[in-house]
């Protein structure tokens, strides 16, 4: 670290030969989370994600009635929403920060109780998109006001319950508006059917685990198409195991490919619905060796590859550690269908080609995604605006550039508070 403010990245020396483990999956928690507060009984997760955005969701639910406790080796007992514990005159106070998982999530569940419930957070989580979502709560009988931003801050009053019924939605800026609704749709009066409008939403890979999850706790799930059904239950789920954050493993996936050798990344799962297990393709379409066994995913490279046209349209999340990559193959490449993530922590595609082409490489941010065309790469600072994954996408840089100064490596907290040390530590191994 040079200082508080920035970290230099370190230089791969020699070939990679090092064992990692990533912690657990924030998608996973914080579904998991919501989940646990909606069933009849406490529910053990056990590995979760411990971040900042897995403790504003721990948050925002005890906000709303329902708490937790650390258990012995780690994981949380959550127990059961109860919005009795929130006094009727009392307005309650959900922090966001800049999570969009608790913004999309917990809202629905504040129609639960019968106070006024204020969500806000970071500047910002206030451009994050929302406003679909609201409008789906609100025709399914919730009452909200954002004073028409269409972004927090809102208020969600509650009255005891949430109807439910048939809604159409418009989910291309972000999936997590039909997960927000089928999570919440077990505890509503009639559940809900949602008709998809407006395109399809990206990630296809976290509606799979929204569904997989639901069906977990107790739901019936139905998907016809673009319609989806979720009745009222009464869900349960004593222990609940989450899997390892399989996109916050992306940069240790893609480090043999610049500097060969080889990286193991334990407790990869065999079987998931995580959008990061796209990365074993990837890799080795790239041509990397690859093997996936029952402790884990070995991954081998030789140090050079050629470009690739990639639509990532599914694995969004994975695009700032893969256009960081791209930037050193042997011919130019493009990335497609990512136009979405002008609405994630920051506008990605103009982040990664402002600071891609400042250190050098020859980056274009397009409609959808990004063109990339290889060039000789110099030291310099890599902003990160305040985007965990732009952190990794610096790292990956400094694995062949020199002098590579990521800026605010703390904001990786968001999904792995100890990435800074346990990417050092796979380096110098």
């Amino acid at each position: 670290m040079t200082d508080e403010d920035s970290w230099t990245a370190p230089v791969a020396e020699a070939p990679l030969d090092a064992v990692v483990r990533v912690p657990g999956s924030k998608s996973i928690t914080n579904r998991a989370y919501v989940l646990s507060a909606l069933a009849t009984a406490p529910t053990r997760v056990r590995a979760p994600l411990d971040s900042r955005d897995a403790r504003l969701m721990l948050g925002a639910l005890a906000a709303l009635g329902a708490r937790s406790e650390e258990t012995p080796g780690g994981g949380y007992l959550v127990h059961p929403l109860n919005p009795a514990r929130i006094h009727v005159e009392e307005t309650v106070n959900v922090v966001l920060g800049n999570a969009g998982t608790v913004a999309r999530f917990t809202p629905a569940l504040a129609t639960l109780g019968s106070s006024p419930v204020l969500f806000d957070g970071d500047e910002a989580i206030r451009r994050r998109p929302i406003g679909p979502l609201l409008q789906a709560l609100r025709d399914l009988g919730a009452d909200i006001d954002d004073d028409g931003r269409a972004a927090p801050p809102f208020t969600v009053r509650g009255h005891g319950g949430l109807p439910g019924g048939r809604v159409d939605l418009d989910s291309s800026a972000s999936s997590q508006f039909l997960s927000a609704l089928l999570l919440a749709a077990p505890a509503t009066e009639k559940g809900v059917t949602v008709r998809l409008v407006g395109g399809n939403p990206p990630s296809e890979p976290h509606i799979a685990m929204t569904l997989d999850m639901l069906r977990r706790f107790g739901a019936t799930v139905d998907r016809d198409g673009v319609e989806f059904h979720v009745p009222p239950a009464r869900l349960s789920c004593p222990v609940y195991t989450v899997e390892p954050d399989l996109s916050t493993a992306a940069p240790f996936v893609v480090a043999p490919l610049l500097t060969g050798g080889k990286v193991r990344i334990e407790g990869w799962p065999s079987s998931t619905t995580q959008p990061g297990d796209y990365l074993r393709g990837l890799v080795t379409q790239l041509g990397a060796s690859v093997s996936l066994d029952e402790g884990g995913l070995t991954v081998e490279g030789g140090g050079s590859f050629s470009g690739a046209t990639l639509d990532l349209h599914e694995v969004g999340e994975l695009t700032p550690v893969i256009a960081s990559l791209l930037c050193f193959a042997d011919s130019p490449s493009v990335i497609t269908g990512v136009a979405h993530l002008r609405g994630h922590e920051t506008d990605r595609l103009a982040a990664l080609a402002a600071e891609l082409s400042g250190l050098g490489a020859d980056v274009k941010d397009t409609e959808d995604g990004l063109r990339i065309t290889p060039a000789p790469m110099t030291a310099g600072v890599f902003h990160t605006y305040d985007d965990h994954r732009l952190v990794m996408a610096g790292a990956v840089l400094g694995l062949r550039i020199p002098g590579i100064d990521v800026e605010n490596p703390a904001t990786v907290g968001k999904t792995f508070p100890g990435f800074v040390d346990a990417w050092s530590s796979m380096v110098t191994a």
